[in-house]
């Protein structure tokens, strides 16, 4: 027996085994220490964020991250495209948050479910909410719910391995799709359904969005605006990455553009150069040889209902509200002449926007704003809790919005704890309490380390067939894999 243990010391003392224990050790200690415990809801962007300002404020914080998913970064892996490798960098950054000695992650957590918020604001200093925007908008129009008709949340869940899209099964039996929206993922969408196959094959789109786009029959994709060119909401690096696509020429209006010259000089710069980018397509598409695809966008229109065919269960068309603009710039309104259009097409994607759900009852929410009410991150009326991200401003911004938005979060809450507003003087057991909660409960958290047995096993299997990774879409195979 003695030699057992005495084989025992010597294994860990030895480098490879001394430095895991030491490690563990220290994250442990931490854990269980008197310093600032904080928990964030949300394991993308802006939990991410939020949780690396903290830690780099105080050497005396800990900070645990609950993820409703067994696999973290929200949106850079669900909702960034799959031709856009270099924006997923900053899973770069995010998983050095998460290895930080004083940072835990607990995924397939489903907070408001398996535990409260209430229950964590009793196990914390704070708690932060950065659970992001998981609703569509609705377009609130007949039709909406025949098939053929999405939202772009969905679809774009669909294609980056979202689990609740998997079933989406979108039929691509068309020519002509019709887009309501024109900001980034309206353009996503519209590019991922126009990209050659070979292209596609090279990112980390899931393999069954890859059959489907295969078969697909889509030629012609029209991306729709209820105001005018100079209200669109994108950005000039997806329309160039719209005009550059292979075999597919652009196809608008020149009368759209008819009265803007002479408005160019006053505009901001990206706006510019944005508007200038469209008008030198518009006059170079008429020489523009024979493509087999097009696209394009259809300024002043809103949606008015989606007809259906024959059958009356499956979308045919759509039928728009011709509008006008009242005042100018930014601040146009789009006004309906009560003129209408209709386009004939076999799917509607609805890139209206995200929204956020409330999460628990005792947690202040707005309905017609969909965020939680708050003041520079602070909830309104409920001391001790925080928000960051789109449940704290609305779904609207980039990345590098986000992450400004979650540091002004990080800086309040320190103010907090400076002032003495929220209380430190009494130690909280953090995540220890709350892990002893979900085992009496039958849930079981995934860990940083298990997130990472996923993640090779993804590169593996994307490895053998030349992608990046090729995602589990199922959360039993995550598991199964996490837990092996």
């Amino acid at each position: 027996m003695n030699g057992s243990f005495t084989a025992l010391r010597c294994l860990l003392q030895t480098s490879k085994y001394h430095g895991m224990f030491s490690s563990l050790a220290r994250r442990l200690s931490s854990a269980s220490g008197p310093g600032p415990k904080v928990c964030i809801v949300g394991g993308g962007p802006a939990g991410f964020y939020t949780a690396q300002h903290l830690l780099k404020a105080r050497d005396d914080m800990v900070v645990d991250v609950y993820e409703r998913l067994p696999v973290p970064f929200g949106l850079v892996r669900f909702g960034v495209a799959p031709d856009h490798p270099e924006v997923k960098n900053v899973i770069n950054t995010f998983t050095q948050t998460a290895q930080h000695e004083r940072c835990y992650f607990y995924g397939n957590v489903n907070v408001g479910t398996d535990v409260s918020v209430e229950e964590l604001r009793k196990a914390y200093h704070a708690v932060v909410l950065s659970y992001g925007a998981e609703a569509n908008r609705s377009m609130r129009v007949s039709g909406e719910g025949l098939a053929g008709v999405f939202s772009a949340r969905d679809f774009v869940g669909w294609y980056n391995g979202l689990p609740s899209n998997k079933e989406l099964q979108p039929d691509l039996n068309c020519e002509t799709v019709v887009i309501l929206g024109q900001g980034n993922v309206a353009l996503d969408v519209a590019r991922i359904l126009l990209s050659p196959l070979d292209l596609l094959k090279k990112t980390d789109i899931t393999q069954h969005a890859l059959d489907t786009l295969a078969a697909s029959r889509v030629q012609r994709v029209l991306i729709v605006g209820r105001r005018g060119p100079l209200q669109i909401a994108c950005t000039i690096k997806e329309v160039r990455e719209m005009i550059n696509l292979p075999d597919t020429a652009a196809d608008m209006f020149p009368a759209d553009f008819e009265s803007i010259p002479e408005d160019l000089k006053d505009l901001p710069r990206p706006r510019k150069r944005l508007t200038e980018l469209m008008m030198k397509t518009v006059k170079t598409a008429s020489g523009q040889h024979k493509a087999n695809k097009s696209w394009g966008f259809r300024f002043l229109r809103s949606p008015l209902e989606v007809l259906p065919g024959p059958d009356g269960k499956r979308v045919a068309g759509i039928r728009l509200a011709v509008n006008k603009l009242e005042g100018s710039g930014e601040d146009a309104k789009a006004v309906p002449t009560g003129q209408t259009e209709d386009l004939e097409c076999g799917m509607v994607i609805s890139s209206i926007g995200y929204k956020s759900l409330p999460i628990d009852p005792c947690v202040p929410f707005d309905p017609l704003s969909a965020i939680v009410p708050n003041n520079m991150g602070r909830v309104k009326d409920t001391a001790g809790l925080y928000c960051s991200g789109w449940v704290k401003r609305g779904p609207t911004g980039v990345i590098a919005t986000t992450m400004n938005d979650s540091f002004d979060t990080a800086r309040m809450l320190l103010k907090d704890m400076d002032s003495g507003m929220l209380n430190l003087s009494v130690n909280k057991p953090g995540g220890q309490e709350i892990t002893a909660l979900l085992k009496e409960r039958g849930v079981r958290a995934v860990s940083f380390p298990e997130w990472e047995k996923i993640n090779l096993e993804e590169v593996r299997r994307g490895t053998a067939v030349g992608k990046p990774r090729e995602k589990f879409i199922d959360v039993k195979d995550m598991l199964e894999v996490a837990w092996s």
